[in-house]
């Protein structure tokens, strides 16, 4: 008898050391605002990833909303081309108010 399992076990990883490849002249910016602001640069790399991950997962969680909403048809998707002219027509009409 064959014991087969309907969940995958939970594992958690945690690096605690990474290499970061940057260009030349990232790192001499990085350098450069860690001794401006007298932070080390490793810190500011971790501040700019957790920033940068969480943007990614609200950007993530409303695309995830915009496509629950044309798939269940509360929102009716329009042509890319009908989007600017419709942009386009705002940023006008603003403009002349």
């Amino acid at each position: 008898m064959a014991i087969i399992f309907l969940t995958v076990p939970l594992r958690t990883s945690k690096l605690t050391d990474m290499v970061v490849r940057l260009k030349p002249e990232t790192e001499s910016r990085l350098q450069e605002l860690a001794a401006t602001t007298g932070r080390a640069p490793d810190e500011l790399v971790e501040e700019a990833m957790a920033g940068y991950l969480a943007e990614l997962a609200q950007a993530r969680k409303m695309l995830d909303g915009r496509y629950d909403e044309i798939t269940s048809g509360q929102v009716e998707p329009i042509e890319g081309e009908e989007a600017f002219n419709r942009l386009r027509r705002k940023s006008k009409d603003r403009r002349h108010s």
